[in-house]
Protein backbone atom coordinates (compact mmCIF):
# COMPACT_ATOMS: atom_id res chain seq x y z
CA UNK A 1 0.00 0.00 0.00
CA UNK A 2 3.04 2.22 -0.05
CA UNK A 3 2.36 3.47 -3.56
CA UNK A 4 -0.73 5.23 -2.14
CA UNK A 5 -0.50 9.18 -2.08
CA UNK A 6 -1.08 11.25 0.71
CA UNK A 7 -4.41 11.07 2.03
CA UNK A 8 -6.38 14.06 3.62
CA UNK A 9 -9.31 13.86 5.52
CA UNK A 10 -11.58 16.81 5.05
CA UNK A 11 -15.49 16.99 6.90
CA UNK A 12 -17.57 18.10 9.07
CA UNK A 13 -17.27 17.68 13.46
CA UNK A 14 -18.38 14.30 14.23
CA UNK A 15 -17.90 12.38 10.80
CA UNK A 16 -15.40 10.19 12.48
CA UNK A 17 -12.30 11.73 10.38
CA UNK A 18 -9.67 11.52 13.88
CA UNK A 19 -11.38 8.05 14.60
CA UNK A 20 -10.76 6.59 10.62
CA UNK A 21 -7.80 8.63 10.27
CA UNK A 22 -6.06 6.85 13.02
CA UNK A 23 -7.41 3.27 11.43
CA UNK A 24 -6.90 3.90 7.95
CA UNK A 25 -2.92 5.33 8.82
CA UNK A 26 -2.29 1.92 11.05
CA UNK A 27 -3.84 -0.18 7.91
CA UNK A 28 -1.26 1.62 5.84
CA UNK A 29 1.36 1.40 8.01
CA UNK A 30 1.88 5.19 8.07
CA UNK A 31 1.89 8.31 10.23
CA UNK A 32 -1.39 9.64 11.28
CA UNK A 33 -1.73 13.40 11.72
CA UNK A 34 -4.92 15.77 13.26
CA UNK A 35 -4.31 19.04 12.36
CA UNK A 36 -6.46 20.33 15.68
CA UNK A 37 -4.26 18.19 17.98
CA UNK A 38 -1.06 19.48 16.34
CA UNK A 39 -2.23 23.13 16.81
CA UNK A 40 -3.15 22.22 20.37
CA UNK A 41 -0.14 20.45 21.00
CA UNK A 42 2.08 23.73 19.50
CA UNK A 43 0.42 26.50 21.48
CA UNK A 44 -0.40 24.47 24.89
CA UNK A 45 -4.17 25.14 24.69
CA UNK A 46 -7.08 23.52 23.41
CA UNK A 47 -8.91 24.67 20.25
CA UNK A 48 -11.49 26.21 22.79
CA UNK A 49 -9.26 28.72 24.49
CA UNK A 50 -7.56 29.32 21.19
CA UNK A 51 -10.80 30.60 20.03
CA UNK A 52 -11.44 32.65 23.17
CA UNK A 53 -8.12 34.55 23.01
CA UNK A 54 -7.52 34.74 19.13
CA UNK A 55 -10.79 34.37 17.84
CA UNK A 56 -11.86 32.30 14.85
CA UNK A 57 -9.49 34.35 12.81
CA UNK A 58 -6.44 33.94 15.21
CA UNK A 59 -7.45 30.33 14.83
CA UNK A 60 -8.08 29.75 11.12
CA UNK A 61 -4.47 31.85 10.87
CA UNK A 62 -2.66 29.07 12.90
CA UNK A 63 -4.60 26.47 10.77
CA UNK A 64 -3.47 27.33 7.24
CA UNK A 65 0.56 27.46 8.41
CA UNK A 66 -0.30 23.72 10.22
CA UNK A 67 -2.17 22.39 7.18
CA UNK A 68 0.50 23.48 4.82
CA UNK A 69 3.34 22.05 6.90
CA UNK A 70 1.15 18.82 7.12
CA UNK A 71 0.04 18.39 4.20
CA UNK A 72 3.64 18.77 2.95
CA UNK A 73 4.75 15.73 4.46
CA UNK A 74 5.06 12.38 2.03
CA UNK A 75 2.64 9.63 2.44
CA UNK A 76 0.74 10.35 5.28
CA UNK A 77 -3.12 10.42 6.94
CA UNK A 78 -4.01 13.95 7.55
CA UNK A 79 -7.29 14.37 9.72
CA UNK A 80 -7.96 18.52 9.27
CA UNK A 81 -10.48 20.50 10.78
CA UNK A 82 -14.20 20.75 9.85
CA UNK A 83 -13.53 24.21 9.12
CA UNK A 84 -10.57 23.64 7.13
CA UNK A 85 -11.89 24.25 3.96
CA UNK A 86 -13.35 27.53 4.56
CA UNK A 87 -10.06 28.79 3.09
CA UNK A 88 -9.32 28.97 -1.07
CA UNK A 89 -5.41 28.70 0.04
CA UNK A 90 -6.35 26.06 2.42
CA UNK A 91 -8.48 23.95 -0.48
CA UNK A 92 -5.70 24.21 -2.91
CA UNK A 93 -3.19 23.20 -0.79
CA UNK A 94 -4.89 20.09 0.34
CA UNK A 95 -6.14 19.43 -3.51
CA UNK A 96 -2.17 19.45 -4.59
CA UNK A 97 -0.51 17.54 -1.88
CA UNK A 98 -2.93 13.93 -1.64
CA UNK A 99 -5.99 12.62 -2.59
CA UNK A 100 -8.83 14.64 -0.57
CA UNK A 101 -11.67 12.19 0.96
CA UNK A 102 -14.58 13.79 2.26
CA UNK A 103 -16.40 12.19 5.05
CA UNK A 104 -19.98 12.81 4.67
CA UNK A 105 -22.25 12.37 7.19
CA UNK A 106 -25.41 13.90 8.31
CA UNK A 107 -27.02 16.62 11.09
CA UNK A 108 -28.02 14.47 12.91
CA UNK A 109 -25.34 11.96 13.15
CA UNK A 110 -23.40 15.06 13.65
CA UNK A 111 -25.58 15.77 16.66
CA UNK A 112 -25.60 12.33 18.15
CA UNK A 113 -21.48 12.29 18.16
CA UNK A 114 -20.51 15.85 19.53
CA UNK A 115 -23.41 15.89 22.04
CA UNK A 116 -21.12 15.74 24.99
CA UNK A 117 -18.37 17.33 23.59
CA UNK A 118 -17.58 20.52 25.43
CA UNK A 119 -14.26 21.71 23.35
CA UNK A 120 -16.43 22.41 19.85
CA UNK A 121 -16.28 26.23 19.95
CA UNK A 122 -18.74 26.82 17.07
CA UNK A 123 -21.24 24.80 18.92
CA UNK A 124 -21.38 26.84 22.16
CA UNK A 125 -23.15 29.14 20.95
CA UNK A 126 -26.81 29.19 20.03
CA UNK A 127 -28.49 26.12 19.01
CA UNK A 128 -25.83 23.69 17.78
CA UNK A 129 -28.83 21.66 15.51
CA UNK A 130 -29.26 24.84 13.74
CA UNK A 131 -25.30 25.93 14.01
CA UNK A 132 -24.81 22.50 12.53
CA UNK A 133 -27.45 22.91 9.52
CA UNK A 134 -25.72 26.38 9.03
CA UNK A 135 -21.92 25.08 9.03
CA UNK A 136 -23.27 22.03 6.65
CA UNK A 137 -24.92 24.61 4.34
CA UNK A 138 -21.85 26.64 3.93
CA UNK A 139 -19.16 23.93 3.77
CA UNK A 140 -20.79 20.95 2.26
CA UNK A 141 -20.05 22.38 -1.38
CA UNK A 142 -16.60 23.47 -0.31
CA UNK A 143 -15.30 20.15 0.94
CA UNK A 144 -17.24 18.46 -2.44
CA UNK A 145 -15.33 21.20 -4.61
CA UNK A 146 -11.82 19.44 -2.65
CA UNK A 147 -12.64 16.19 -2.52
CA UNK A 148 -11.57 13.70 -4.75
CA UNK A 149 -13.91 10.75 -3.28
CA UNK A 150 -17.06 11.09 -0.71
CA UNK A 151 -17.52 8.50 1.56
CA UNK A 152 -20.91 8.63 3.71
CA UNK A 153 -20.02 6.78 7.39
CA UNK A 154 -23.62 7.23 8.73
CA UNK A 155 -24.91 3.95 10.35
CA UNK A 156 -21.40 2.67 8.99
CA UNK A 157 -18.21 1.20 10.78
CA UNK A 158 -15.40 2.75 11.26
CA UNK A 159 -13.58 -0.49 9.48
CA UNK A 160 -15.92 -0.60 6.48
CA UNK A 161 -15.07 3.10 5.89
CA UNK A 162 -11.29 2.33 6.08
CA UNK A 163 -11.78 -0.79 3.63
CA UNK A 164 -13.66 2.02 1.02
CA UNK A 165 -11.34 4.47 1.64
CA UNK A 166 -8.01 2.45 0.58
CA UNK A 167 -10.26 0.71 -2.12
CA UNK A 168 -11.41 3.78 -4.26
CA UNK A 169 -8.07 5.33 -3.12
CA UNK A 170 -5.91 2.56 -4.97
CA UNK A 171 -8.35 2.86 -7.98
CA UNK A 172 -7.43 6.49 -8.23
CA UNK A 173 -3.71 5.97 -8.11
CA UNK A 174 -4.08 3.18 -10.60
CA UNK A 175 -7.41 3.51 -13.30
CA UNK A 176 -5.95 0.54 -15.22
CA UNK A 177 -6.18 -2.21 -11.78
CA UNK A 178 -8.93 -3.81 -12.67
CA UNK A 179 -8.68 -5.89 -9.06
CA UNK A 180 -9.21 -2.49 -7.16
Amino acid sequence: MQGLPTIILVGPMGAGKSTIGRLLAAELKREFFDSDHEIEARCGANIAWIFDVEGERGFRDRETLMLRELAGREAIVLATGGGAVMREDNRQALRERGTVVYLATSVEQQIRRTARDRNRPLLRQGNPEQVLRDLFAKRDPLYRATADLTVRTDRRGPKAVVNEIIRRTKRLSDPLDLKA
